[in-house]
């Protein structure tokens, strides 16, 4: 999902009034040991499904998590610069994206591309054999993630035409996957004359076209946030919706921690609430200060699916544990534009992966100079033109479209010279690009455009 600004404003309203209602007092959350747990989750957060890593095939473990192995031993995963509310901050979770040609993935206003998966009908070369592997290691997850969404989809529906939704979910400490499981078993002896709705709607909503990864080692992190309305302990990743996703697509995880290390605890245990040494995912519904949250603990090779419009009606956010993590997030995003600028803001990464964006990127570079190029041929037939009428409403129309693009360039080349760029390796380091001096003549307009927005204000205002 993507939000306008006005959502934004409308968001930290509603965040402020949260906090402001709940003073010193923390909201109500539940993890497995408390009664109604599994009650709570079938009644407010049924389309969060888990599937523990007992029931996902060996072979997809191994693969996988050799492929995350990997992908850390060539250094390929990145902490990335990113702007939130106008401030800039670099992320505590170091991350890579991983998916088909040409794609990209943007959040907190930073867009980063895809590192490609092998695909049929494009030629990619990989600057090592194992990240080739690691990369076709990923596909066939993702791959084993679409049928498993598509599978989850498909028995909600069918849990609502026969009404199985209402059947108890167990409660205490009853395994919730055995309930699906018994639930699944329920309905593969249905009639085949009950036909999921939608089919072709689900696929698309299923068909994951790339995988965020992320990596973190809580043991190098102590400034974490603390979860602020819950009091759940220190997060990973805050609270939010996922970004720039097809509408009611699904959003699948494989979560996998790494093996139990040496060293003190990140926070004293209590009785009460979630352990801190383990890793949790906790949901909760969008602005809702009446419905209790829930922190459900990851192991190993658990999965989890957030079904339909959950990500549009909840928030989540990740609990770090004791242990390093490794996740893989698989996601329908949208393709989106504005490109250029935000390829060069990550400096060389890519090419320490492959050399397909080359390509790409030099095409739409040499696009983006025609547009140069045929924008200074109309401002040079405006400055001529004779009839003022027509040449105002010309002008009307191409000046919000030039104080945008200067205001882009100006925003970009502030944040290539953000001051935590400088703590950056010198191949991730920003790279203002495209970018010019105003008197150079192989350029048709100058980088900066305050002259011509103010002579063409000047003239609509004669």
């Amino acid at each position: 999902m993507k939000r306008t600004r006005a959502e934004e404003v409308e968001k930290d309203a509603k965040k402020r009034k949260l906090l402001d209602e709940l003073g010193e007092n923390c909201l109500p959350y539940l993890t497995p040991k408390d009664d109604g747990f599994y009650q709570l989750w079938k009644e407010k957060y049924s389309k969060f499904i888990l599937r523990n890593t007992e029931k996902i095939p060996t072979d997809i473990h191994e693969e996988v998590q050799k492929a995350f192995f990997t992908l850390r031993k060539h250094a390929c995963f990145f902490q990335d610069l990113v702007r939130i509310k106008g401030k800039d901050f670099v992320t505590p979770i170091s991350r890579i994206l991983i998916g088909n040609p040409g794609y990209t993935y943007k959040y907190l206003n930073t867009r980063l591309f895809t590192v490609p998966w092998p695909m049929e009908g494009y030629e990619i070369n990989y600057s090592h054999p194992e990240i080739s592997l690691a990369c076709k290691a990923l596909i066939r997850l993702n791959d084993y993630l679409q049928r498993e969404s598509l599978l989850a989809l498909q028995e909600q529906d069918l849990a609502e035409t026969t009404g199985m939704q209402d059947s108890p979910a167990g409660d205490g400490n009853q395994d919730y996957a055995t309930n699906i499981t018994e639930m699944d078993t329920v309905l593969q002896d249905q009639s085949s004359s009950l036909v999921p709705k939608n089919d072709s709607t689900m696929k698309e909503r299923t068909s994951y076209n790339l995988t965020l990864l992320n990596y973190m080692d809580p043991q190098k992190m102590p400034s974490l946030k603390l979860e602020p309305y819950f009091g759940m302990g220190r997060m990973a990743v805050s609270w939010h919706h996922d970004e720039n996703l097809m509408e009611r697509s699904t959003v699948a995880v494989y979560s996998y921690s790494c093996e139990e290390i040496d060293g003190g605890v990140l926070e004293e245990k209590s009785a009460d609430g979630r352990d801190p040494d383990v890793w949790h995912v906790a949901l909760k519904v969008a602005w809702d200060i009446q419905t209790p949250g829930l922190a459900i603990p990851l192991h190993q090779g658990d999965c989890y699916f957030m079904l339909d419009d959950l990500n549009m009606t909840h928030q989540h956010c990740v609990l770090a544990g004791r242990q390093s993590r490794f996740s893989s997030t698989h996601r329908v995003a949208e393709v989106e534009f504005e490109w250029l600028r935000q390829f060069w803001f990550q400096g060389q990464r890519y090419r320490k992966f492959t050399d397909w964006w080359a390509k790409p990127m030099a095409d739409l570079e040499e696009l983006w100079r025609q547009m140069e190029l045929v924008t200074s041929l109309l401002l040079n037939e405006l400055r001529k033109e004779q009839m003022e009428e027509q040449r105002n409403e010309k002008i009307s129309c191409l000046l919000p479209l030039l104080i945008e693009r200067q205001a882009l360039r100006h925003e970009w080349l502030m944040r290539c010279h953000s001051p935590l760029s400088k703590n950056l390796p010198k191949d991730e380091k920003p790279k203002c690009h495209p970018y010019w001096q105003d008197d150079d003549p192989s350029m048709p307009l100058p980088f900066n455009l305050d002259d011509i927005i103010f002579e063409l204000q000047s003239i609509l205002e004669d």
